[in-house]
């Protein structure tokens, strides 16, 4: 399953791009991350390095790890999910300018297996439409935050 959405924000692609790799507040943007840290000696993003994302969806809390797949400032940043040893996700977020700033394209691709995909779209929730509409919320919040910061 693979899913992307896009938005044009007002502000120079290197002020979205700068905000999409801000994994420590994440949050502000995000309905289910809360944010992520930095790990094995890495301080930012880069080609390679690897974090903790934090999670939160109603009454339950996780964490994944992912490691960063594409690193090409102000254009793309990517990364693989991992928990444990299952692949969960790819994420990528893309940046073109057009006339008025930049388009973002926010992109998910779930990577679960059948078994995980079974016993994770359980009690009427279905990650591939809640992920739908995190990506539209999250690419929502990105835009108010951004143009009104006036960058």
């Amino acid at each position: 399953m693979d899913f992307s959405d896009s938005i044009d924000i007002a502000v120079a692609p290197a002020v979205a791009f700068a905000a999409v790799t801000d994994l420590c507040t994440m949050g502000r943007f995000s309905p289910e991350n809360t944010g992520g840290e930095w790990m094995d000696g890495a301080t930012e993003p880069a080609m390679g390095a690897s974090f903790k994302g934090s999670n939160t969806r109603e009454s339950s809390t996780w964490s994944t790890v992912a490691k960063v797949t594409s690193f090409n400032p102000p254009t793309s940043f990517a990364f693989e999910v991992t928990y444990k040893v299952f692949k969960i996700a790819r994420w990528e977020y893309s940046i073109e300018s057009t006339a008025t700033g930049c388009r973002v394209t926010e992109s998910w691709t779930d990577r679960r297996n059948a078994l995980m995909r079974r016993s994770g779209d359980a009690d009427g929730f279905t990650r591939a439409e809640f992920t739908k509409d995190s990506i539209r919320t999250t690419l929502e919040q990105l835009k108010r935050e951004l143009e009104a910061s006036g960058e």
